[in-house]
């Protein structure tokens, strides 16, 4: 008989909550109203402004402030991230040349003390010296030791172990090529489907 007459006890005090709760938080209609009062407010005041200005609401963008407009300017200057066979680009691959070199400080003296004491710095096909081991201070190779090192930890820090399945064919060496085969598969699947299915009937062999 306590037991029922607990779970009553504690349904009652639930409701009570409830119904408390509800009467504390504003009403829909309440919030709505106010929200277009705040949009009307704001329409009148940036109308006011443009006739001050003697101009139309077309021209509402001559209103913003330097910080505004440039941060507008670099939303719709932003590139969406490259996709399937433009992964792989020269443009793609120069703009995370240049992510990658960002941070390294380039010593200019020593780089123009290089270039004058060896004639044929910049080597081609043609040179006598093509393929000799420029002379490269510890230092510099140090840097790029250290950048490598530091690409690897983050490109382990972003990665996620993925589940294993056992019965999907396996097509790829290591983790890293596994997920290569798939960014090829993601871009070129669809083109070669075809291809694939016919191979693996033999029906694309001649006979």
């Amino acid at each position: 008989m306590s037991d029922v007459l607990q779970n009553e006890a504690r349904k009652a005090n639930q409701q009570a909550m409830v119904a408390e709760k509800k009467r504390m938080e504003p009403r829909g209609e309440s919030r709505g109203v106010s929200k277009q009062k705040w949009l009307d407010d704001r329409k009148k005041k940036i109308g006011k402004l443009l006739d001050s200005n003697g101009l139309d609401m077309s021209k509402a963008y001559m209103l913003d402030t330097q910080e505004t407009a440039e941060a507008k300017y670099k939303k719709w200057e932003k590139e969406p991230a490259p996709y399937g066979w433009d992964v792989f680009n020269q443009k793609t691959l120069y703009d995370a040349y240049k992510k990658r070199t960002k941070d390294i400080e380039v010593d200019m003296e020593a780089y123009n003390k290089a270039k004058e004491a060896d004639p044929e710095f910049y080597r081609d096909a043609s040179s006598l010296q093509y393929g000799k081991v420029s002379n490269v201070p510890e230092e510099n190779i140090d840097k790029m030791v250290k950048e490598l090192k530091e690409r690897e930890e983050k490109r382990k820090s972003f990665s996620r172990r993925r589940k294993f399945n056992e019965d999907k064919d396996i097509d790829s060496i290591n983790d890293r090529n596994e997920h290569f085969n798939k960014k090829v598969e993601r871009a070129f699947g669809k083109y070669t489907l075809e291809i694939k299915n016919n191979l693996e009937r033999g029906t694309a062999l001649p006979d």
